[in-house]
């Protein structure tokens, strides 16, 4: 680690904490050259994954707009926030856990919709009628018997 002050490369670890919220640890340094002290912080770095449109353009994640996506299929229904804050954060850690450096948005639309089908049926029918394009009411009705029939099913 340069030092700041003398910009020699040969510093001294004197003393090393762990933050409060253990998210990073802080390090205070002495330089051996002009014994100057200062402290330096790690902390982990995770990035997401660019987002790639259908039209090819490159966007960043923002957990924002997939926050947004979410309340709109689930407005008015009985799902709270924290319900909400969990999925969105399942979604994050599939994206972060799989590496890869750029997703396609098709791949985010199927995970809000894995999503959804978990919270509340109905939000993952408005959702899939507007991610999947229906055009017809018989789209709405298979959508709607593939919900039914995954009730049915009985839990293992």
């Amino acid at each position: 680690m340069k030092c700041p002050f003398c910009q020699h490369d040969d510093t001294q670890v004197l003393d090393t904490r762990i933050s409060e919220e253990g998210d990073s640890i802080r390090r205070r340094r002495r330089c051996v050259s002009c014994d100057k002290r200062f402290t330096t912080y790690e902390r982990i770095e995770l990035t997401m994954p660019v987002i790639v449109k259908k039209n090819g353009s490159r966007t960043d994640f923002d957990p924002k707009k997939l926050q947004a996506s979410l309340q709109l299929a689930l407005r008015k229904r009985p799902v709270s926030a924290e319900a909400v804050d969990a999925a969105i954060h399942r979604i994050e850690q599939k994206l972060l856990s799989s590496g890869e450096r750029e997703v396609v948005s098709g791949q985010i639309g199927e995970l809000v919709m894995r999503e959804l089908q978990r919270l509340d049926k109905i939000a993952y029918i408005r959702f899939a009628s507007v991610y999947k394009s229906f055009e017809d009411v018989a789209e709405f009705q298979d959508a709607i018997a593939e919900v039914g029939r995954e009730r049915k099913v009985p839990p293992k």
